[in-house]
Formats: structure tokens, sequence, C-alpha cells
């Protein structure tokens, strides 16, 4: 399980918002959350960016 959704959650975000920073629609958010897709490595390096966190603990690789 990836902590997008928990990482999103904590700053207050909707899907479509993260998306918005991101460069993708809230739905391609919600299925990253839900496990239905995988992000490309640009977005997910954007999102690990912009949380503040590696791409391991992004994508529930790790727990730190």
């Amino acid at each position: 399980m990836n902590n997008i959704k928990v990482l999103r959650m904590r700053k207050g975000l909707s899907c479509n918002e993260l998306g918005d920073v991101i460069g993708v629609r809230g739905g391609t958010v919600s299925a990253w959350e839900n496990g239905y897709r995988n992000p490309e490595l640009g977005k997910a390096v954007r999102m690990a960016d912009f949380f503040e966190v590696s791409l391991d603990f992004l994508l529930g690789r790790s727990s730190a």
C-alpha cells in the first residue's frame, strides 16, 4: 500500500488539488491511492518533493 492518501489528507488536499500540483487529474490520484495504477517516475518524484518524503516512503516501500 502506498502513502499518497495519508500524505494528501495530512495536507488537507482533495485528489483534485493534489492532481493540480502534480499535473494530473484527480481521478488519476485516486487510482494511485487505491492501487489501480502506479504513478510515472516523474510524477512520483514531484509528489515526493512536494510532501518532502523519499520515493520509497511515498510508495510504501519503507516506513520512514
